[in-house]
């Protein structure tokens, strides 16, 4: 089954994009550096109502500054300290020197070197660990950085390395470890539109798993790009945007995934998605308002919010990960090829959030999210095989729809002709009957009375009678096919008999016929009209033989079906022929009348049967008869 161009462009377009993020991420791993790691550096707490100047960062004495190592345990933050100092010596370069710090926490940072302010977030951004690239002016060489952060909430201050180098490669290690968040994002973002596309053109049973799944890849896209540390340095004034942005994802994502799985799989049992899924939308439109309200009130609700959106929703984010995960495991128990499907890829999704999540909590928040962006791959692309199977499976349905119709269409105008035939047959046949019965006992009559030469000629004239009398009663079988006694026929001893009575014609053909019939067969119907039908199928086969021909009979039992085959290695039958079979009228012999094989049909559909023909040309012929089995009393 071949799938529309379309659909096979759009799925390669969408693992070449897939290709290509691997293919970054090998590239990034590889990345060279060529800066200067400081390997500690000094703190000392302070609180925002001290004023963050260099004068009185200067002040400090020496015994008050607590060395730091780049590489070493988190730092206590002292009870009622809300911000703190750090200070740091300069290497000396050349030019274009600049700082990467790898995190910074805090909603107001500033750095100063030489008493001279060359940083300040001016309090628009929320560092929640991101990363601060700040270039240096020229005399920078030797100098000595001031940095003050502070913040409202409980974290602050630095972790992690701090690089000083040459400011294009400091950006471009930046850009180098940090770009695959926003190509993963952006990726996943472009395949939500071409989805979005594509689902447009889908039927309305469809229309809904396909905008859903377009909100869940959308939803999940946004929340790696704005998750990237990547994304601060672009929009260093917008910090508080991006993180609702984020925030807002998240609260669609919760819902439209549950929903999302609730159109694949069903409500489950008792309902229990669909009342998981109207709790997470009761929830995700609380923690909107709350944001909107935190906002409007200038983030003094920013502790309660986070709380919220950072602890409860982790905790209810676990929660939906299991009974989600148990659920398509069930169903991939069950058989459910889509469940089997979505089991691995949302396992690996699950596995490592869950993962993370335990990280993130037992190390008190520090921890930094990273392999959960490569199982939101993982887990979109098994997403996108379901919808594809969805789509190939919808394709088949259709073309299956059409076949059928055109078979309903094709029994239809045999039934019309069969009808007309039989009427026609009925009214003709006893119409005719009578006068050549008479014509022929005239003949015998004259036959006798008749020198030789006219008794030949009158002998042709009886064949061509005979030939007559027996199209007439096809004719009359044709029209009344209904068995007027019923009984319980042997199946073996019905073929032997058949069989005994054309082995004759089948050697003057130089064929054989050969009997594979098991014994305890039963069949119910006319003994006189079961081998009429087989004699009109065997006796075709025979001539359609050749030299060495063989005719083989075959019957066995299949469930609650007889199955008889009749197989030769004639002169076979090419796909226009076999489509013919059964029409009024039609033969592929030189006197033949097809009324023989019409006749067998009509046999066969009243004994509530099938037959089926199945021929190559030059390959023979192979007929396969199915019978409702009968059970012996």
């Amino acid at each position: 089954m071949k799938l529309p161009l379309q659909k096979t462009a759009a799925a390669m377009l969408v693992l070449l994009l897939l290709t290509a993020i691997l293919f970054i991420g090998i590239a990034t791993e590889f990345s060279g550096q060529s800066e200067t790691v400081l390997a500690s550096w000094e703190l000392k707490w302070a609180s925002i109502a001290d004023a963050p100047t260099t004068e009185d960062a200067a002040a400090i004495s020496e015994a008050d500054w607590i060395k730091v190592m780049a590489n070493g345990s988190k730092q206590i933050v002292p009870e009622g300290i809300n911000a703190a100092w750090q200070r740091f010596s300069l290497p000396y370069f050349t030019e274009n020197s600049a700082i990467l710090i790898n995190k910074v926490y805090g909603n107001n940072i500033k750095a100063f070197l030489n008493h001279s302010l060359i940083y300040d977030s001016q309090g628009q951004s929320n560092y929640n660990g991101s990363k601060v690239l700040i270039s240096l002016p020229e005399e920078a060489t030797g100098g000595q950085i001031y940095l003050w952060s502070s913040s409202g909430g409980k974290e602050f201050g630095i972790e992690g390395e701090i690089r000083v180098g040459s400011y294009g490669k400091l950006l471009a290690f930046y850009v180098k470890q940090d770009l695959m968040d926003l190509v993963i994002g952006a990726t996943l973002i472009f395949i939500a539109t071409v989805l979005l596309v594509c689902s447009l053109f889908l039927k309305r049973e469809l229309l809904s798993s396909g905008l859903l799944l377009v909100l869940v890849i959308l939803t999940f896209g946004v929340m790696v790009v704005t998750y990237s540390p990547f994304l601060p340095l672009i929009l260093s004034n917008h910090g508080r945007v991006i993180e609702l942005i984020f925030d807002l994802a998240l609260f669609i994502l919760l819902p439209a995934f549950t929903f999302y799985f609730e159109k694949i799989f069903g409500p489950g049992k008792n309902g229990i998605v669909t009342r998981v899924r109207k709790f997470q939308i009761g929830y995700s439109v609380f923690c909107v308002c709350l944001a909107m309200l935190n906002v409007l009130v200038s983030y003094q609700l920013e502790d309660f919010y986070k709380f919220m959106s950072v602890t409860v929703i982790g905790f209810l984010i676990s929660l939906q990960l299991i009974f989600l995960l148990v659920l398509a495991i069930i169903y991939a128990y069950s058989g459910n090829t889509d469940a089997v499907i979505f089991s691995i890829g949302f396992s690996v999704f699950t596995i490592l959030s869950l993962f993370e999540l335990v990280l993130y909590y037992t190390s008190s928040g520090d921890y930094d999210f990273y392999w959960w962006k490569w199982g939101i791959v993982v887990f979109v692309v098994s997403l996108i095989v379901i919808l594809g199977r969805r789509f190939a499976r919808n394709h088949e349905q259709l073309i299956e729809y059409s076949r059928d119709l055109e078979r309903f269409n094709d029994n239809l105008q045999r039934s019309e002709k069969m009808e007309i035939i039989s009427e026609l047959a009925a009214s003709v046949a006893h119409e005719v009957r009578n006068p050549l019965q008479v014509t022929r006992g005239f003949l015998q009559i004259l036959g006798e009375r008749s020198g030789k030469k006219e008794k030949e000629y009158l002998q042709m004239a009886l064949s061509e009678l005979d030939r007559a009398s027996l199209i007439i009663t096809d004719f009359l079988t044709f029209a009344k096919p209904g068995l007027e006694t019923v009984d319980r026929l042997e199946v073996y001893e019905e073929l032997k008999h058949v069989a005994g009575i054309l082995v004759p014609l089948a050697n003057l053909q130089g064929g054989a016929i050969e009997l594979k019939v098991e014994k305890d067969l039963q069949v119910l119907g006319s003994s006189a009209k079961f081998k009429q039908a087989f004699i009109n199928i065997i006796k075709n086969s025979i001539e359609s033989l050749q030299h060495e021909g063989l005719i083989t009979v075959t019957a066995w039992k299949s469930g609650e079906q007889i199955i008889i085959s009749v197989q030769d290695n004639g002169e076979g039958m090419n796909s226009s022929e076999l489509g013919r079979l059964g029409e009024p009228y039609y033969s592929n012999k030189t006197k033949g009348t097809g009324l023989g094989l019409m006749v067998t049909f009509r046999i066969i559909e009243a004994m509530d049967g099938s037959i089926q023909f199945q021929s190559e040309k030059g390959e023979g012929t192979k007929v396969v008869v199915k019978l409702p089995v009968t059970v012996r009393k």
